[in-house]
């Protein structure tokens, strides 16, 4: 230090005289001024505010065999016992996040966070917490929305992003309440956009992260850099329970839809296309005479439905819809989902090797054929299942597909007929016989003599069966 300070006072001197020791050595001990640093600290300050811990209460029903002594004389002189405490009905508190998109009080958080709870409370970061009800809850897609009691306070809020504009690479921060710590933020970037092999709920297509998320994070928020919510995180892919890079966020705009109707009150009404369709592996590609093994290959289409009144047709190949490209049945459900009843929406299609855009509007589905729950009568092959006609409505509430008609097995006890003979709880009766059935009246018109054989050809989980009585 001495050396470079009478260095540079000769520099000096040798200009214009010599410049004071003292405020040579001053200069020289100044602090030297530093990049700013990158943080996602104005990031978390703005939005963290609004993630929420929920806590929900729910009672657990006792299945000990103790119930069968209640009311003896044995079970009251023992029921409160250590030994006999636990046939009791207990409480359990699950513990969760969410977030308020309204200041009103309006949350959304994960329908398992949420699921047959007998109460829930809301802790804000600030530490105030409030009592909350349930405006509408979707196991579908695992989404709920609650209203928070605060006594007519403006919550803070985050704002709605639009999810489908990630791109794989952007940068995103998830906060909740891991393992009921507190809150937590952690970052990471945006791993996939269109994840639907992840089998959570019915619309299976999320926003994969490496942002670390762990248990109690369900419901929490996954932020964009812009601020905006884009994604509610929901769940992991994990061997150990914990973290580990594969973590999974239901995209905002599934999200909005359901806050949407919640808020209003309304049944969710979920668009509908009328088409069945299936992927399309390389092998089938080949088979087919395709150009490529994207999109998806419609085997069916609704007779006057949306689809159909478009003129799209069996054995087309739909590649996109709007902007966005179509790789599997998953993916189309949901960007249908995804828009309004009486929307317009473009379908690029693929027809003898020639591409066409194709306009469909969409609509609700039709609630016909009715229902018609009843449970086989008897003298009935298929005795000791209930059964329902399955409408395209009806087909949206349950989760499978709408475009294909049948009756739905909705029960069967393990002891029934129709157990027996191999039917099982979700299948759907396509025909009897090489006859179709479109309706529960067709089955109950079955009549099948003692020893006569028959074949039920049934669809379940999306491949087709047959039972055959010889």
């Amino acid at each position: 230090m001495q050396f470079r300070t009478f260095a540079v006072a000769i520099l000096v001197a040798g200009i214009s005289g010599v410049m004071p020791l003292s405020s040579i050595v001053e200069a020289d001990d100044a602090p030297i001024a530093q990049p700013a640093r990158p943080s996602f600290a104005p990031l978390v300050e703005r939005t963290a505010p609004s993630v929420v811990n929920i806590y929900a209460e729910k009672v657990i029903h006792s299945r000990s065999a103790t119930r069968y002594l209640d009311g003896s004389a044995f079970w009251r002189l023992f029921r409160d016992t250590l030994l006999f405490g636990y046939g009791h009905d207990r409480f359990e508190n699950s513990l969760g996040s969410g977030v308020i998109v309204a200041a009103n009080g309006v949350v959304v958080t994960n329908h398992h966070v949420v699921q047959s709870a007998n109460g829930v409370l809301v802790a804000l970061p600030s530490g105030q917490v409030y009592p909350a009800r349930v405006l509408g809850s979707d196991p579908r897609t695992d989404l709920a929305v609650l209203l928070v009691d605060a006594d007519g306070l403006a919550l803070p809020t985050i704002d709605f992003g639009d999810s489908d504009r990630l791109k794989v690479g952007d940068q995103v921060i998830a906060i909740g309440n891991p393992f009921g710590l507190g809150q937590t933020v952690t970052s990471g970037i945006v791993s996939a956009v269109a994840r639907t092999s992840f089998g959570v709920g019915d619309f299976r297509f999320f926003i994969q992260t490496d942002a670390a998320i762990n248990p109690g994070n369900s419901g929490g928020a996954l932020v964009a850099m812009d601020g905006k919510l884009v994604g509610i995180n929901t769940a992991i892919y994990s061997s150990s329970g914990g973290s580990q890079g594969l973590g999974f966020a239901i995209p905002s705009n599934m999200a909005r839809a359901i806050v949407d109707s919640a808020v209003k009150g309304q049944t969710l009404v979920r668009p509908w296309i009328g088409l069945t369709t299936r992927p399309i592996p390389a092998r089938l590609a080949a088979l087919l005479g395709l150009s490529t093994s994207r999109g998806v290959f419609v085997t069916d289409v609704y007779k006057g439905g949306p689809a159909d009144s478009a003129g799209l047709q069996q054995g087309d190949v739909v590649l996109a819809i709007d902007e966005f490209p179509i790789g599997d049945p998953q993916e189309l459900r949901y960007r249908v989902a995804t828009r309004m009843n009486g929307s317009m929406t473009r379908l690029t299609v693929e027809r003898g090797g020639e591409l066409h855009q194709v306009a469909v509007t969409l609509k609700p589905p039709p609630d016909e054929p009715p229902r018609n729950e009843s449970w086989m009568p008897n003298l009935s092959p298929l005795r000791g299942a209930k059964v329902a006609s399955l409408s395209p409505a009806f087909a949206e509430e349950i989760g499978v597909d709408s475009g294909i008609s049948g009756v739905v097995i909705l029960t069967v006890g393990v002891a029934a007929a129709a157990y027996r003979l191999g039917l099982r709880e979700g299948d759907i009766i396509r025909a009897i016989d090489d006859r179709p059935v479109r309706a529960v009246d067709d089955l109950l018109a079955l009549h099948v003599l003692p020893f006569k054989s028959y074949r039920i050809t049934l669809e379940r989980a999306g491949r087709m069966l047959a039972i055959t009585r010889n």
